[in-house]
């Protein structure tokens, strides 16, 4: 699937830019040549990988709350745009216990004011809303979740999230069906990559750690997930909106699960002591002290659907995940030139596509006749 010649002049609008899976979409969508517009709080932290990523282009960035479905509605219609990648959120689950109301407020509620604002702007064609892996209903079993498994919440995160799948269910066949607009919802695991500087996450918790000199604290050192590099689930977005939106009959399905192979599937530790040995340092980690808010022990997903129809696969190793990642921030403490080393990292992360071995080439096509 070509990537460049569908974005080049594609009117896209983004929510949740300021954010760090978003900066890297836009940043990507630019490279590709698409008119990127964009709405979202201002940054939450400082430094940000918004503001290393600077200067954006023609100013089309907007900080606004998606809480308010007016001022929305208006910006949807000054934009005129045809796809809608809808990011923004209340991301992690330890702050949605504290704040469990307006996680609710954002995940949900925001999104039926994006989907609002949809309904009320013609030229839009596609829309894919943004999940997560914890929609699911998990038993524990250790299972890969599959997009057609029972979608459940213990944390507000989890359950909010699952909330906001029911709610473009319900917007699908209710509205947008009808509209000629096709919605759809992508759900990825745990990423990580430079410029992610959120609290509870354990790339950045790391690297606040080094520079302390101090241990990092692993609340569930033990907990299994299945870690990705960020530009992996942000390729499968791509793919997946452009399908979407060349998707006329309506033939494919109402959500992609995007997950790392079995390989990068690992406990929180050991991705711990992978980071470590990117950096040299040995006694990278102790257990935190004290109670700790539910979190699921395991996760994992198969993204067997999303390889056979739309030839989505994942191509980075864990070992090339970490290592992507440490370079990122060590390029950054070195003083580099984020924009340019980040725009470098996707350039490398397209050609292991198009250098991609022939046989994987072949058993994707396979999966897509069979």
């Amino acid at each position: 699937m070509e990537l460049d010649a569908f974005w080049r002049g594609r009117r896209v609008l983004v929510t949740g830019h300021t954010g760090f899976k978003g900066a890297w979409l836009c940043l990507w969508l630019e490279k590709l040549g698409a008119v990127v517009s964009a709405v979202a709080l201002a940054p939450e932290t400082h430094p940000s990988l918004y503001e290393k990523l600077a200067p954006w282009r023609a100013g089309r960035h907007h900080v606004q709350d998606i809480r308010d479905g007016e001022a929305l509605r208006a910006r949807m219609r000054a934009v005129q745009p045809e796809i809608v990648l809808h990011m923004a959120a209340q991301a992690l689950v330890r702050p949605s216990y504290d704040a469990p109301a307006d996680t609710f407020a954002t995940n949900v509620m925001g999104t039926v004011h994006v989907l609002e604002a949809v309904r009320a702007c013609p030229s839009v064609r596609a829309v894919l809303v943004i999940t997560s892996d914890k929609v699911y209903a998990n038993d524990g079993g250790g299972r890969p979740f599959v997009e057609t498994d029972r979608l459940g919440g213990h944390d507000p995160y989890s359950a909010s999230k699952t909330c906001a799948e029911i709610v473009c269910h319900s917007y699908r066949v209710s509205f947008l069906d009808e509209l000629g607009v096709r919605l759809a919802t992508a759900r990825a695991g745990n990423v990580i990559g430079g410029g992610d500087w959120a609290k509870d996450r354990l790339s950045p918790d790391f690297v606040r750690a080094l520079d302390r000199g101090a241990p990092l604290l692993l609340r569930y050192p033990h907990a299994v997930r299945p870690w990705q590099h960020v530009l992996e689930p942000l390729s499968g977005y791509l793919r997946f909106a452009q399908a979407l939106t060349e998707d006329r009959d309506g033939i494919l399905p109402e959500a992609f699960n995007f997950g790392p192979d079995a390989a990068c599937v690992a406990t929180v530790s050991e991705l711990a002591e992978a980071f470590a040995a990117a950096y040299g340092v040995e006694n990278a980690w102790m257990p935190a002290a004290g109670l700790h808010p539910h979190e699921a022990a395991t996760l994992g997903l198969s993204s067997a659907r999303a390889r056979g129809a739309l030839g989505w696969r994942p191509r980075l190793t864990l070992r090339q995940t970490v290592d992507w990642t440490a370079d990122w921030y060590k390029a950054d403490r070195n003083g580099a030139d984020m924009r340019a080393f980040s725009l470098d990292q996707i350039a490398a992360y397209e050609q292991l596509a198009v250098s991609e071995p022939r046989a994987a080439r072949a058993e994707d096509e396979l999966m897509v006749q069979a």
